[in-house]
């Protein structure tokens, strides 16, 4: 949820408050031509992963199970990020400073995966992560799965990355409008549909294995680039000296406003990230995100082996401990730059990333970091078109015609895919043209859904004794209670709308001691007095409610496992225990010392960071 929740929001914004700076255009000459190079070469690599036909679902959907750990960790890597993260961790960055950082932090769940779930789900050789469900505990359970993970990805995660990325390249290029035929035609129209178009166009022909051969190109241009902003921000700061950058950022950073935000752990009283709602919270989302969600855990189903497999989540464990530098501490850098009066930076916090932008990087260097917010929209629509499109064929389909060929499962694939990108570019018609924000708060069921999730998965592979009826019964309180807490966000939100500031700001006086509990206790009366429970629901953490929700069906599966009958000894083959000695023995041969060593570095890394900002 963290940065992708406000993310259209801060995009917006973003364009507003950049629309005063970009006084001459953004790009020069040479900015397009490296853009134009690197559309060459995208479509060089697009050209040459479609040589090889697919013709089967396997082929399809999981590139025919024949992907290397490049391939596998930089996919990974780049469906996780998309133009909305690039701006809203910036954003983040700006305002909270190292708040937002325990999500990205998460390189250690990615380890998981491939150390825990990868030997696993090599040997159920399944396709979808509802799959698993059905073979562990019932169909029940899989459809309902299935049917939650393509309503998340079309009404959230497609409709965020088409709509962030439309206005997140609109402040790139500073325009609102083009003239085409002498009709004055919004820049959505042109930028938005048409990379959507463009990357359903690719995902559609070419399924996973064009997926995994881009993201190779990708990834390092999407990494570059934001490192240039980063060094460059440094630089600026510092007056040509990165150390004295850093410390200048820092010093910034702790003199904030809002208190010290040098730190990752804050007070338990903080009103917005109070450890005890941040460390157990963003690990439930973060275990569910990472090692069950089928939009990333599908790039490791797609391994030649559990070796490439798992290197691949090797790798991308160590992708992932870049985001907080990368995106992050350039919108701290930002901050810092805001308060040298002499340096000529403004910008707000939503603002803070494409300012940068506009306003310190050379030309060409433009292009490139362009570019790389190009890849990151491309990656992450394609990923989430093609991961619908599985759901839809291999949970719905194949099951209503057991008996289709490859071919048609190809076949239906593709049109799953066109139609959902369709459905994608329709959503975001409605939110534009709504202009609510509706939108925002849909971004939230990805939070409140996920602690079932994570507990069906967690106590499902191992706990031998947890039942069909107990997964689907503890499923359903799950999700009900997920979209109970949905429910309050939105029939609060017109009281938030005109109460909001004061709540949160009455919070932040609490926080800093200038308003004492029992003040805000009476001042918040007569809202909690008209708003009885509905008020009292919604006053909570939003992360300790991921807690409750994670608690109560954790209790609910482990109760009602054990009044219903045992299940089937054949399904002990689904857990963590069903290994055969010959299935054991392939899966220590799939790794070495090296591979515990590289795996060690992140973790020591993790806790080093940790400890450094504590």
């Amino acid at each position: 949820m963290n940065e992708i929740t406000n993310s259209i929001v801060a995009a917006t914004n973003a364009v507003a408050a950049l629309a005063g700076t970009a006084r001459e255009p953004v790009f020069n000459g040479l900015d397009w031509i490296v853009i134009a190079l690197f559309a060459v070469g995208m479509v060089a690599v697009v050209a040459f992963s479609m040589r090889k036909k697919n013709e089967s679902g396997k082929d399809y959907f999981l590139s025919g199970r024949d992907a290397n750990w490049l391939q596998i960790g930089s996919s990974i890597f780049s469906s996780n990020i998309g133009s909305e993260h690039l701006v809203g961790l910036a954003g983040a960055g700006f305002v909270t400073g190292m708040a937002m950082a325990h999500w990205e932090m998460h390189a250690w769940l990615i380890l998981v995966l491939g150390w825990v779930f990868v030997p696993l789900y090599d040997r159920m050789k399944v396709f979808t992560m509802p799959e698993f469900l059905e073979l562990r505990f019932s169909r029940g359970s899989r459809n309902v799965l299935s049917l939650l993970t393509m309503a998340s990805l079309v009404l959230t995660k497609i409709a965020a990355t088409i709509y962030a990325g439309d206005v997140v390249i609109r402040t790139l290029l500073g325009i609102e409008s083009v003239n085409i035929f002498g009709t004055n035609v919004d820049i959505f129209w042109v930028i938005a549909l048409g990379l959507a178009f463009t990357t359903g166009l690719y995902t559609i022909f070419g399924g996973m294995r064009v997926i995994m051969y881009t993201a190779v190109l990708q990834s390092p241009v999407l990494i570059g680039g934001s490192l240039c902003i980063l060094y460059i921000g440094l630089q600026k700061l510092g007056h040509g000296h990165i150390v004295e950058g850093w410390h200048a950022t820092l010093k910034a950073v702790a003199g904030s406003p809002t208190g010290d935000n040098t730190h990752l752990v804050r007070a338990l009283n903080d009103p917005e990230w109070p450890w005890l709602a941040i460390l157990p919270g963003s690990a439930i989302i973060g275990f569910w995100y990472w090692c069950t969600d089928q939009y990333i855990v599908q790039r490791v189903l797609a391994g030649k082996n559990q070796q490439e497999s798992r290197r691949g989540s090797i790798l991308a464990a160590y992708f992932k401990l870049t985001p907080v530098f990368i995106f992050l501490v350039p919108g701290m850098v930002a901050y810092a730059l805001t308060q040298v009066p002499a340096s000529g930076f403004t910008t707000s916090g939503d603002a803070a990333y494409t300012t940068l932008v506009a306003q310190i990087l050379p030309h060409g260097i433009k292009g490139i970091v362009a570019c790389g917010m190009i890849v990151a929209l491309m990656a992450s629509l394609a990923s989430k078109f093609n991961a619908s499109a599985t759901l839809f064929t291999m949970d719905f389909y194949r099951e209503w015609h057991p008996n289709a060929t490859g071919k048609t499962e190809v076949l239906v694939g593709r049109i799953a895919t066109g139609v959902i990108v369709f459905m994608g570019i329709c959503w975001v018609l409605v939110i534009k043209a709504l202009h609510t924000n509706l939108y925002e708060y849909l971004q939230n069921v990805q939070g409140y859904l996920s602690p079932a999730i994570a507990v069906l998965f967690g106590v499902g592979v191992f706990w031998k004794r947890a039942t069909a009826p107990a997964a689907l019964w503890a499923f359903v309180v799950g999700v009900v209670g997920g979209f109970a807490r949905l429910a309050a966000d939105l029939m609060f939100r017109n009281v938030k709308a005109a109460n909001g500031d004061t709540l949160k700001d009455l919070k932040a006086h609490v926080y800093q001691g200038s308003v004492t509990v029992d003040q805000y206790t009476s001042l918040i009366a007569p809202l909690k007095a008209k708003y009885g429970l509905l008020f009292s629901l919604e006053n909570i953490h939003w992360l300790y409610w991921c807690q409750i929700l994670f608690a109560t069906t954790l209790l609910l599966m482990v109760v009602i496992s054990l009044m219903t009958q045992a299940p089937d000894p054949k399904t002990v083959k689904y857990t963590w225990y069903g290994a055969t000695a010959e299935e054991k023995a392939a899966t220590k041969a799939s790794w070495n010392a090296t591979d515990v060593v590289l795996s060690l570095v992140v973790v020591a890394l993790v806790v080093w960071f940790y400890i450094s900002f504590w």
